[in-house]
């Protein structure tokens, strides 16, 4: 029997329209970094994206030049980041080259700084914390939102604890590096889940009552906001990071995407969901060594994702946001608050965090930081540190 060696067929890209009079064979999407000096004598990096247009050539044996177009790569909405590059990629060497397998030996035991493991009921959490039990400012709890973790305060906790704080910051059951029991066995993922389990791990740590609460992001993050709602009398006063506060906030297309049957399962499997997520709402690339600890949990199973699915999906984010808005309007709410907001978020709008003010004026206390996005506890941790400490 002969054989007959096939040559792969050959792409046929759809051409682009230009407002020139080019016809665009191909364009490709690149990511520049500039060095920006900041206020605080530190370098900091802005990213901008520009788009190369490439014209098409009439003939390119009439010019000599051979096409030099790269190699289809199928995985290239992953490795297009420099960020994420060393996630998922096409070695030619596999045995030589990173995998999964040694890219998790790699970097397993990074990001746990200041962490332990913390029994409380059924479930396992990982709590960071600093500081010690009789500092003499109080107690601070730090809670993230999805789809990220505890991680992000890891510099502004630090901080606040040389400054006389005792602070805690867990990750969410289902995120980071607590337990992410499977939806149905224990554990579903509902807001009154969460608010439950909170409830025992802050008896567990010993947290006394009033304490300072440090809320930021979306899902899990709103559910730290509604938890406060019910809970007044708990707090002295509450800090809020960027977050939805009103019906008019946006939701990222993230949690949009997790709510549609299949493309949902798909989505939340993603490795490099999270730090393409902080990316993506901030002006910042994180660097590799960042990244590698957002991306550890969904690298390590398929747990966090699904865990993320099943919170996305079970969530009601406008009556969420509206129980927020209204919760905390004047009549309603008069513990001290300040909203520190990233004016550079690219999910949530500054006016979102104007419109919550204005509904609470008497207590609610706004404060802009220029150069942060979506995370300021990430993006620009000190400036965060600053607000707090003239806050607390």
């Amino acid at each position: 029997m002969a054989w007959t060696l096939l040559s792969p067929p050959s792409l046929n890209l759809p051409n682009s329209s230009s407002s020139t009079n080019y016809t665009i064979k191909k364009s490709k999407t690149t990511t520049t970094t500039t060095t920006i000096a900041a206020a605080n004598g530190k370098s900091r990096y802005w990213r901008r994206r520009r788009t190369t247009t490439i014209a098409a050539k009439a003939s390119e044996k009439e010019e000599g030049k051979s096409d030099d177009t790269p190699a289809f790569n199928p995985f290239g909405f992953v490795t297009d980041n420099p960020s994420s590059r060393s996630a998922i990629q096409l070695p030619e060497s596999p045995a030589e080259d990173g995998n999964v397998g040694e890219m998790l030996y790699r970097i397993e035991d990074k990001g746990k700084d200041y962490g332990s493991y913390i029994k409380s009921g059924k479930f396992r959490w990982f709590v960071r914390e600093t500081g010690l039990p009789d500092s003499r400012n109080g107690t601070i709890v730090f809670l993230h939102g999805a789809p990220t973790q505890s991680y992000s305060y890891r510099v502004v906790m630090s901080q606040m604890s040389d400054y006389g704080f005792h602070c805690f910051a867990p990750d969410w059951i289902g995120f980071g590096f607590s337990d992410k029991p499977q939806p149905g066995y224990g554990f579903d993922y509902t807001e009154k889940e969460f608010h439950a389990e909170f409830d025992k791990l802050l008896d567990v740590l010993g947290i006394k009552s009033p304490f300072f609460l440090v809320v930021q992001g979306f899902l899990v993050g709103s559910y730290g906001l509604t938890w406060a709602l019910k809970n007044p009398s708990r707090l002295s006063k509450l800090a809020i990071l960027n977050s939805p506060l009103t019906v008019s906030s946006p939701i990222p297309g993230l949690f949009q995407k997790l709510r549609i049957p299949l493309y949902g399962e798909f989505t939340c499997q993603n490795a490099v969901m999270a730090e393409r997520f902080i990316e993506a709402g901030s002006a910042y690339v994180l660097k590799l060594e960042k990244a590698d600890v957002y991306r550890l949990p969904y690298l390590s199973s398929s747990g966090p994702g699904f865990a993320l699915l099943e919170a996305a999906r079970k969530a009601n984010f406008k009556d969420i946001s509206s129980q927020i808005a209204v919760g905390f309007a004047s009549g309603s709410w008069d513990k001290p608050v300040l909203v520190a907001w990233g004016i550079s978020d690219k999910y949530l709008p500054q006016s979102v965090a104007e419109e919550f003010q204005k509904g609470n004026p008497t207590s609610v206390k706004l404060k802009l930081i220029e150069g942060a996005g979506h995370m300021p506890q990430e993006d620009w941790p000190e400036k965060v540190v600053a607000a707090l400490r003239a806050f607390f």
